[in-house]
C-alpha cells in the first residue's frame, strides 16, 4: 500500500486588481475503498471560508470567494494520501454485453454514462469503423481493445492543445495530453454503450518513465458488469492499479475541472500549475506547466468573466 506526498499549486497572476472571484475546487482525493486520505492541508489567498458539498458525481467540492481587489490567487493543496488497491489488476474478461445490458437497464446514472456525444458519432464511425463496429462478447476486451487503438494511433505531445480542445480538434491533429486521450476513449466506449466516465487526478508510478508522471493527469472508468467500475489509462494503456490517485469523476472533463471560477475587472490573466510527488523511498517528481494567458479589454470591466482550469499533461 504505498504511501505518496503530493503538493499541487494552482496560481492566477494578473496584471491588474481584480475583484469579486469566485471558485470552485475540486482537489480533494475521492471517497473510496481504494485510497485513503492521511492528511491534507489546504491553503488559499487570503483565506476565505471554503464551503464543502458533494456534487452530483459525489465528488467533494469546495467553493470560496474573494471579495478584495488583488493580483494573486494561489491555491495550494498538500496531500499524504495512501492507496490501498492492489499494485496488480482482476478484471473479469468473461462479463459480456448481455450481462451489461442486465445490469444498466434500471439503472439511469449507467445509461446516462453510456450516452455518447451525438457531434462526434459521425466522425468517429468514419474513422474508427473497424474497431468500433467489430465486437467481441467480452466487454472488458473491448474497453482494451479501444484503449490500444487511441495509445497506438495517437501521439502524446504537450503544448498542442488546451483544455478547450475538442475530440474531433484532437482527431484532426493526432496528438495531444491524457486529457485529449480520456476524452476520445470516452466517446468510443459510449458508442459502444459502455457506461463510463472521466477521471483527474495524478499518476504515481516513481520514475518508471510512465507518460503524465509528475503532473494531474486524466483517464478513465468503464463499468464492467459483476465487477463494477475498472479504470483504464489510455495515456499509458494500462488497467489503473495503486499507481493512480483519483480526485473526481464525471461526464466529462468539464466535471472535474481542479480548479475554475469567475473574477470581475479588466486584466491579463496567467495561469500556472505545479505538482510534486514525492515517493516513500525519497525521490520525488514535479512538473511547472502554465495553462494559458488571456487579455480581457477595459469595456468589459464589471461584467463577470469565466475562466476555467484544468491541468494537461
Amino acid at each position: 500500500m504505498p504511501t505518496f506526498s503530493i503538493l499541487h499549486v494552482t496560481k492566477y497572476e494578473y496584471d491588474r486588481p481584480v475583484k469579486e472571484s469566485l471558485n470552485e475546487v475540486r482537489i480533494f482525493p475521492y471517497l473510496s475503498s481504494g485510497q485513503e486520505v492521511l492528511q491534507q492541508d489546504l491553503t488559499i489567498t487570503g483565506s476565505p471560508e471554503v464551503h464543502l458539498f458533494s456534487d452530483y458525481y459525489g465528488n467533494k467540492t469546495g467553493v470560496f470567494n474573494v471579495y478584495p481587489p488583488h493580483q494573486l490567487l494561489a491555491i495550494e493543496s498538500k496531500l499524504l494520501v495512501r492507496t490501498t488497491g492492489s499494485n496488480e489488476v482482476n478484471i473479469d474478461f468473461n462479463a459480456t454485453f448481455q450481462d451489461l445490458e442486465l445490469e444498466c437497464r434500471d439503472e439511469l446514472r449507467l445509461l446516462e454514462l453510456a450516452s455518447p456525444d451525438l457531434r462526434v458519432n459521425h466522425l468517429l464511425l468514419k474513422e474508427m469503423q473497424e474497431i468500433l463496429t467489430t465486437e467481441s462478447p467480452s466487454v472488458a476486451l473491448n474497453i482494451e481493445q479501444c484503449s490500444e487503438y487511441v495509445f497506438q494511433h495517437f501521439s502524446y505531445i504537450k503544448g498542442i492543445t488546451d483544455v478547450e480542445t475538442t475530440v474531433s480538434e484532437f482527431l484532426e491533429k493526432g496528438a495531444g495530453v491524457c486529457q485529449d486521450f480520456a476524452q476520445l476513449l470516452l466517446q468510443m466506449l459510449r458508442i459502444k454503450k459502455i457506461p463510463c466516465r472521466y477521471v483527474s487526478g495524478y499518476i504515481c508510478p516513481n520514475r518508471n518513465g510512465m507518460r503524465g508522471e509528475g503532473a494531474t493527469h486524466a483517464w478513465v472508468e468503464a463499468w464492467i458488469p459483476g465487477y463494477g467500475w475498472a479504470g483504464i489509462d489510455p495515456t499509458n494503456n494500462i488497467w489503473v492499479t495503486n499507481k493512480h490517485v483519483k480526485l473526481s469523476v464525471g461526464m466529462d472533463f468539464n466535471a472535474c475541472s481542479p480548479v475554475k471560477g469567475s473574477f470581475k475587472g479588466p486584466a491579463r490573466q496567467t495561469l500556472t500549475v505545479f505538482v510534486s510527488i514525492g515517493y516513500e523511498d525519497g525521490g520525488h517528481s514535479e512538473d511547472l506547466h502554465n495553462i494559458h494567458e488571456h487579455s480581457i479589454t477595459a469595456q468589459v470591466a464589471e461584467e463577470v468573466l469565466e475562466g476555467s482550469f484544468a491541468a494537461q499533461q
